[in-house]
This record gives C-alpha cells, structure tokens and sequence, in this order.
C-alpha cells in the first residue's frame, strides 16, 4: 500500500519533548517516537511548527535530529525540519543535517520577509540542489504570510530532481488540485491539515504530515487505509468520529494542546516554550471531553 511512497502515508509532525526546565527531554523523545512508530507512522517529521521549531536553535536542532535517528534505527524514515526565511542559512543547515544520517528534509515556504514568486522558487532550488537528500515543500500560508502558488510549486517539482513532494496547508483546494494535476511522476501532495487529509486524497493527494498523529496515529492511519483499500464511505465515517478532536486540538495556538493531550493519555511530554504558553485548566477540561467524545481517553 506504501511501497512507492519513500514516505508513505502517515507522517507525524513529532512534538518536541521538554523537561520541567524547558530544556530537550532527548529520552522522551526517542520514546514518543516509538510510540508512533508503534501506531503506525509511516515517517516522522522532527522539530516543524508542531516541533516548536522557532524556539529550538540550531545545536539543540542538531542534537534533537541526532538523538531520533539512532532511537528510530531505520525502521521508518526520519525527515527533518530545516528550512529557515535565510537561504544561505538554510543551505548550510542542510548540509549539516545531512550528515546525520535523516532521510529527508522538509522545507517551509520563507516566513516573515515575504518573498516573492521568483525568491521563493530560487530559494528552494539553492538548497535542494546543496544536498543529495529528497526535499518535501511545505506551503503554509497562515504562519508565513504569503502563499506559493501552484505554478512555483510545480516548477519546482519539475526542475529540481529531489524535490518529491509537498505538505500543503494553503487550504485552497483549486491550488491544491492544480499541484495534483501538474506534478511529474514520483512528485507527491500531503495534507498540511489532518481536516482536510481525505478532501485532498480524493483530488489524488496521498496523505497527510499530521498534528493528531502525535495523539490518535493508528486511529488517522485508519482513515488513510480504508480509503486507500477503496472503502470511501467507511473512511469519511472513521473521519467524521474523529474531526472533533483534529479541530479541537487547534482552539489555540499549535502545540499548545497536543502537549495537553498527550498528558491527558498519560504521556507527559513536558510544556512549551515562550512565547508559547501551556494550556489553562479550562482549555485541558474541553480538551479531555472532546477526546472523550471521540473515543481516544
């Protein structure tokens, strides 16, 4: 079902475990992902936005990446997180990230400095081209201000080998479609939001670099199984059951509440860093009965 997919189907975006000091708790999270190797990650994605990436400098990065790619050993691929709004930053990053041993990189769309078309694609292009390892793209318009549009995306999936893939959160599903329709063979389209995982897999996309997969992985790789094993109705209703708790996980700011949740399994992965901060007890009680609700406590 996953052999020509390097990354497969299911890709958690791994939180980024602390201890009480909000130091790198590198224990929990080689145990975290076992535990979703366990649930049925296909790939694991290391220190993105769900990763509390701005608040993680590079020597923490580096020992983060380091430390889950001994723990995972090659049973799945590890994909890091080191795109950055510098290029030449972003490129020697890379290159050293590389040298871990990670399987792939996974690259944000330049926030802040709102580049245009032409920077973005250049932007891409220098780095992909600095290194050997396979590049997914990763368009989020909502934290970087600007959109990349289909035509960049797709110059990009054509002209540059090793740019496989893309995790599209632009919430524009034309765009989307138009990604889907456009891209060379081996070029592949992943939800950025597990909301919209099955609207996109029906336009041709092949899953999702999912938040809830830190909490619920074998309940979101069912969704993507059945409707892959062609059982449509059968997944839109596994989806239904558990949309409540993919919308609720965002009532504030990403990560804030899958940390939550995570403690409410009882699997405490620490607090998030300033300018973060932990959920109220309020927000955990609403948290906890969706989760209820849903079947996950």
């Amino acid at each position: 079902m996953t052999a020509h997919l390097q990354f497969g189907r299911l890709i958690p975006a791994m939180v980024t475990p602390f201890t009480p000091d909000l130091e790198l708790d590198l224990k929990r999270a080689c145990e975290l992902a076992d535990r979703l190797i366990e649930g049925g990650a296909d790939s694991l994605v290391i220190n993105a936005t769900t990763g509390e990436a701005p608040t993680i400098f590079y020597p923490q990065k580096i020992e983060l990446f380091k430390a889950v790619v001994e723990a995972v050993a090659g049973r799945v691929p590890v994909i890091a997180y080191a795109g950055d709004n510098c290029t030449a930053d972003s490129v020697d990053f890379a290159q050293q990230v590389e040298k871990l041993g990670v399987d792939g990189l996974l690259l944000v769309v330049p926030y802040y400095n709102k580049p245009p078309q032409e920077g973005m694609y250049q932007h891409f292009k220098a780095i992909a081209e600095a290194v050997d390892l396979p590049i997914l793209l990763y368009n989020i318009p909502g934290r970087c201000s600007v959109n990349m549009t289909a035509e960049t995306t797709l110059r990009l999936a054509h002209d540059v080998p090793n740019i496989v893939g893309i995790k599209e959160a632009s919430g524009n599903m034309e765009q989307v479609k138009a990604i889907i329709d456009g891209a060379p063979e081996g070029f592949y389209v992943y939800s950025g939001d597990d909301s919209s995982t099955l609207d996109i897999m029906k336009l041709g996309g092949v899953g999702v670099v999912s938040t809830i997969g830190n909490v619920a992985p074998a309940r979101m790789k069912e969704i993507i199984n059945l409707f892959v094993d062609g059982k449509t109705e059968e997944a839109e209703a596994a989806n239904e059951k558990l949309l409540p708790l993919m919308e609720g996980l965002f009532a504030t700011t990403n990560p804030i509440l899958v940390k939550e949740a995570l403690k409410l399994e009882g699997f405490p992965v620490g607090g998030v860093r300033l300018p973060l901060i932990d959920a109220t007890p309020q927000q955990s009680e609403t948290l906890a009965g969706i989760m209820r609700e849903v079947g996950v406590l």
